[in-house]
């Protein structure tokens, strides 16, 4: 499909969490906290996520209107409106269509990939994509390596059709879903079955919970798989990738890439260390924070990657 990702823009928040300031709250050592998660500090937002994802997609869109905007976060700011309501308000914008595609973490791939659906179809010309979260407001201390992964971030990215002498496109997208992995990450209470009015609903029934473990070794043979899938039907090998932009799950997650995907360690993007995983926000903030220190450049070829709660792994492949 020839689209093309034609600015990005992100937003950091200006609290910083270090990993010593949050070892007291989970009763876990600095060393304990770095070992387990990979993370030495997060952000923390004081805003919510609709201004958070207005502030990066005016550095995405630079004075142009797009016409559809597409919320892919894993939280949103309430149930009703839909959070991408809020975005356009922030925005300053009116009369845009707007809707969210939530698959978790894997929102923004999943919105990519509609996007250039629509475009293709011309549908829409202009389309952008807005992953906002604020993981922070659900941490559970009470489960020291949830509490210690997880930061708040947005990212934005505008995409637009190539041009017919421009080699941007996408070449390929794939998901699967493996629901016997639907217990291992969750936040069980908001929705119809805890329901808040509910007697049996807990107040840690509203908090984010993992099982860290389980999901690595679920993810690390099915993650593999489809690596190899993926380079088989395109016709690659890993040394043909420029760069590989995974979820930033975990930094035991982020090295499996090197050491079982086949990538060369300085090709696989890994922002976790200074951001903690973003949710949804942490694939588009690995993108724009490597297109800002130039390590992606118009031609190369970008590989996404990642899994989400469900337990999902989703890919996809772009000419940028």
């Amino acid at each position: 499909m020839n689209i093309k990702i034609t600015d990005v823009g992100y937003y950091l928040p200006e609290n910083i969490e270090t990993s010593e300031q949050l070892a007291p709250k989970i009763g876990k050592s600095v060393d304990w906290i770095v070992s387990r998660t990979g993370v030495q500090e997060r952000r923390v937002s004081d805003i919510d996520v609709d201004l958070m994802g207005a502030k990066a997609s005016k550095l995405a869109l630079k004075n142009k209107v797009p016409d559809l905007i597409l919320n892919a976060s894993g939280v949103g700011k309430q149930v009703i409106p839909d959070t991408s309501v809020f975005i356009q308000k922030e925005l300053g914008f009116k009369g845009i269509p707007s809707f969210t595609i939530h698959s978790t973490c894997l929102s923004f791939l999943v919105a990519l990939n509609t996007a250039a659906n629509f475009i293709s179809q011309n549908t829409y010309k202009k389309i952008l994509i807005v992953s906002s979260d604020r993981g922070s407001r659900g941490r559970n201390y009470d489960e020291p390596e949830s509490a210690a992964l997880l930061g708040d971030a947005a990212a934005a990215v505008l995409v637009e059709k190539a041009l017919d002498d421009e080699e941007s496109c996408m070449l390929d997208f794939t998901m699967n879903t493996y629901p016997e992995g639907s217990h291992l990450t969750e936040v069980k209470g908001g929705g119809t079955n805890l329901h808040p009015h509910d007697s049996k609903t807990k107040f840690a029934d509203n908090l984010f919970t993992m099982n860290g473990p389980m999901i690595y070794k679920m993810a690390r043979k099915t993650v593999y798989n489809q690596i190899q899938l993926d380079l088989k039907n395109n016709n690659l090998k890993a040394d043909d990738i420029d760069l590989v932009l995974p979820h930033q799950a975990s930094g035991l997650a982020i090295k499996a890439y090197s050491k079982y995907g086949g990538f060369s360690i300085d090709k696989v993007v890994n922002i976790l260390d200074k951001t903690g995983n973003c949710v949804a926000a942490s694939l588009p903030l690995a993108l724009a924070i490597a297109y800002e220190d130039n390590r992606i450049k118009r031609g190369d070829l970008i590989y996404f990657i990642g899994t989400g709660a469900g337990l999902s792994v989703a890919s996809c492949l772009i000419k940028f």
